[in-house]
């Protein structure tokens, strides 16, 4: 069984699941995951949803405010062991619902070209691809999304 819980970025199984997320970003896109690294910061991140099953952290994901009406999707990982079942999913809608609840109208967010499964779900879940933003404009491999949330 899946739990939820909100949290925020100095908790020690958001850690424990960005390490591997990092080594997969690292596997994938080899010397370019260095510019990424740089607006991957997890410091002082206030929104944290952690899932674990049957009390194993097992995903997670955080939102930032990018502007006053926008939340920017961060740091979305879910342990390969666990992947189809509809985790990265539930852990998406409540980092959307959380955002809804403090007053924010859309989310916004950037994968890699590389990473399909994470297109994917994106698309299930509502985003739409967009242009480029801020420090993603003019990356080849950045794919940039957004889903009004209100």
């Amino acid at each position: 069984m899946v739990t939820l819980i909100k949290t925020d970025s100095t908790h020690p199984d958001f850690h424990g699941l960005i390490i591997p997320l990092d080594k997969e970003l690292q596997a994938l896109y080899g010397e370019e995951q260095a510019f990424f690294d740089q607006f991957n910061k997890v410091n002082m991140i206030r929104h944290v949803v952690i899932a674990y099953n049957d009390g194993r952290p097992v995903g997670c994901g955080a939102i930032k405010e990018f502007d006053a009406d926008t939340m920017e999707v961060k740091r979305m990982f879910v342990d390969r062991r666990f992947r189809g079942q509809g985790i990265a999913l539930q852990v998406l809608s409540a980092l959307e619902q959380w955002a809804g609840e403090l007053g924010y109208k859309r989310c916004v967010l950037e994968t890699g070209n590389k990473q399909k499964e994470a297109i994917r779900l994106y698309e299930k879940a509502g985003y739409r691809v967009i242009a480029n933003y801020g420090q993603y404009v003019g990356v080849a491999s950045s794919i940039c999304m957004e889903k009004p949330i209100r």
